[in-house]
């Protein structure tokens, strides 16, 4: 037969030996919890460094306990309060998140288990990397925005470049065409029986050879 009670009296010894000051009993009026067993509370922060210490923790979890009569072969009752920064809607997935682990851990003591869970689940979203990570996302974002440069076009300004387009492409033009293009005298106009005396009428007026004409 199980000795539940010996079993979770040690689990009790092994989770002050481990964890010291975040480890505390705490009245079962003050767990939020059902039960008016033994309750612990656990504190967990991201940081678990000592050389962070000195550093401001951004956010404190509480993860609170009891065992049930037949623990570890139930799982125990659990509650989680925010001690600083952590919002309900993460601490109800936080808390399924445990829930599920507890139900897959059940026949061993399982506490520490889910503290060390939790303390990994703060970590990567409230560490120091996760806010890393956030900083990046938000500079890849800020180089995503395009931010238009120069003047406005409007009418003045278009018909005004389109000026100087139109006489920049007729210099270029000019540079390429020969120099006798440009000095050769204009021909002469010449008058209506001027232009039929000099020939060029015979063009019009007299088809050439084997012309197909129409009877």
């Amino acid at each position: 037969m199980t000795d539940y009670v010996q079993e979770q009296e040690m689990e009790i010894e092994a989770l002050q030996a481990i964890l010291m000051d975040d480890f505390k009993e705490i009245d079962p009026s003050e767990s939020g919890l059902n039960t008016s067993n033994r309750c612990f509370q656990i504190t967990l922060s991201p940081q678990e460094d000592e050389a962070d210490e000195a550093t401001t923790i951004p956010v404190q979890l509480a993860l609170i306990f009891s065992h049930t009569e037949k623990y570890p072969d139930e799982p125990p009752h659990l509650n989680l309060k925010s001690l600083r920064g952590i919002q309900y809607e993460d601490l109800r997935n936080l808390k399924e998140k445990l829930e599920q682990e507890a139900s897959e851990n059940l026949g061993m003591a399982m506490v520490y288990t889910l503290v060390t869970s939790a303390q990994e689940w703060l970590s990567e979203r409230f560490g120091q990397d996760a806010n890393v990570e956030n900083s990046e996302e938000e500079e890849t974002e800020k180089d995503d925005i395009i931010v238009p440069h120069g003047e406005p076009v409007t009418v003045e300004t278009f018909l005004a470049w389109r000026e100087r387009f139109e006489a920049e492409l007729a210099l270029e033009r000019a540079k390429l065409m020969p120099e006798s293009a440009l000095t050769a005298p204009k021909e002469k106009k010449l008058s209506g029986r001027q232009w039929f005396e000099s020939g060029r009428a015979a063009v019009v007026l007299y088809p050439p050879p084997n012309f197909p004409l129409s009877d």
